[in-house]
């Protein structure tokens, strides 16, 4: 009988968790930030505590639905603010520039120099003076962008508004000034707090306003 009841409450979790993910949505492991794995490993934790108590079954899984409420919250939080989002999961961090590596940039991250050459070494970079680009992901992963990328003419489009406020690191990365990033919006004829996404490419500012973003998903 006790045998029973332990294939119940594993196929009855089995069936919650495959729900509790579907509602968290879809990202890869890989792509999870620290909030979304701190709750997928208290989750586990919880579940198996759940199995293991003879009693109190559906008791023991009320932390598990609270935990789920509370990072749907934050997710939806996250997506109608950018400073919260970025409290939570933080946010790209440039490491390496035309060859030269920020180091004031990687001991703000804790990211060692042999983190760094580890992951130009998976890439096949053998040298850093290689890389125009490196950017330091929210998941720890390494975004690189060769020099040779230039003969291709490719460029990385750094996002200088994101969510209607202006990327200021972003901005003087690519060489430009707020008072030329307000003339353009002026010339345009669109307020910042109007932009969902913008970023600049071969001197031209490429825009994507909030108003085209919920027509797109009407």
């Amino acid at each position: 009988m006790e045998f029973f009841i332990i294939i119940i409450k594993t196929f009855f979790i089995y069936l919650l968790v495959a729900f509790i993910f579907r509602m968290m949505g879809k990202r890869e492991v890989g792509q999870l930030g620290t909030f979304d794995l701190v709750v997928f490993i208290l989750i586990a934790e919880l579940v198996a505590m759940a199995i293991e108590h003879k009693t109190d079954f559906l008791f023991n899984l009320i932390p598990v639905i609270v935990l789920v409420a509370l990072q749907i919250l934050i997710s939806k939080i996250s997506l109608k603010s950018i400073k919260f989002r970025r409290f939570i999961d933080g946010k790209p961090v440039i490491i390496i520039k035309n060859g030269v590596i920020n180091f004031k940039n990687m001991v703000e991250q804790r990211y060692t120099l042999d983190d760094l050459l580890l992951q130009l070494r998976e890439k096949d970079i053998r040298s850093i003076d290689e890389v125009e680009y490196a950017i330091l992901e929210i998941n720890g992963k390494l975004s690189v962008f060769k020099k040779d990328d230039k003969k291709d003419k490719k460029t990385y489009p750094l996002p200088i508004i994101l969510d209607g406020e202006i990327q200021f690191d972003n901005l003087y990365n690519i060489g430009k000034s707020k008072r030329w990033l307000l003339n353009t919006l002026i010339d345009k004829k669109i307020r910042v707090d109007e932009i969902f996404y913008a970023f600049s490419k071969n001197n031209e500012l490429f825009i994507i306003k909030n108003n085209e973003l919920n027509n797109k998903n009407a």
